[in-house]
């Protein structure tokens, strides 16, 4: 019987988020975060970017996100690549983080991710 849990979403930075990059993989779930860039009511996709890297969100199974151009936002969904290397997440959950300081935000990722690597390590050992 297939397993039909949410599975959490990786913290990944847009700049990651490129064809060569393991996370960039059909279905992968992930949490992503940048500035909103543009916003399709029509469509429901938003367009995200952080350090010359951006990311369309499909938005449309959201509810209560008020949408403002030049906010910081926060999504957590499925990654879909489509044909061309053209990726789309699909938005679960999505929230609006103005105040966060986003340098300090990706030097508590580096830490985490250091950590649970060398947890990693000294479990295997």
């Amino acid at each position: 019987m297939a397993s039909s849990a949410i599975k959490p979403g990786t913290l990944v930075t847009l700049q990651e988020l490129e064809p060569s990059s393991p996370m960039f993989k059909q279905g992968a779930s992930l949490r992503v975060t940048g500035k909103l860039q543009e916003y399709s009511v029509e469509t429901a996709v938003a367009v995200i970017s952080d350090s010359g890297a951006s990311l369309k969100i499909d938005t449309r199974h959201l509810r209560d996100v008020v949408f403002r151009i030049g906010s910081i936002y926060q999504f957590i969904g499925e990654l879909l690549i489509q044909s061309d290397d053209d990726a789309i997440l699909q938005a679960r959950v999505g929230r609006n983080v103005d105040g966060i300081d986003l340098n300090l935000y990706y030097q508590s990722l580096q830490l985490r991710r250091q950590f649970e690597a060398e947890f990693s390590n000294s479990t295997r050992t």
